[in-house]
């Protein structure tokens, strides 16, 4: 009987560990965006920033993302020689991750956008 418990206990839904991610919407520091947390719903499993550049204006987005989604807009985003552009960071080490978004590696305006409209559209 107790192997049943902890077979169910192990490997029931419910069991699965979820992630917390901190979520804003272009708020103009890190700081300030780093006010409020969620917990990603499945298939949602990735936390993804997103910084936004334009001269002295910058605009950071963070949300929960499935790996995919982040890691696509990642490989197409850029930032141009004048540090404008978009930076996207992807991270699901352990909760609240997107703490910082320093650890940025790949940027790309228009996909970028296109991903934005498409997440807020769903919402």
């Amino acid at each position: 009987m107790l192997l049943v418990f902890l077979f169910l206990l192990f490997f029931s839904p419910g069991a699965v560990l979820s992630l917390d991610c901190y979520v804003c919407s272009a708020s103009a520091t890190n700081e300030e965006c780093n006010q409020s947390s969620q917990e990603c719903q499945l298939p949602l499993d990735t936390c993804m920033t997103i910084v936004d550049t334009l001269g002295a204006l910058k605009a950071i987005v963070k949300h929960c993302a499935s790996r995919a989604t982040c890691n696509g807009a990642a490989s197409f985003a850029s930032v141009d020689s004048n540090g404008d552009g978009n930076s996207v960071n992807c991270c699901n080490s352990h909760n609240l991750c997107n703490f910082s978004g320093v650890d940025s590696i790949h940027k790309h305006t228009t996909l970028l956008l296109t991903v934005c409209v498409l997440l807020l559209l769903t919402h």
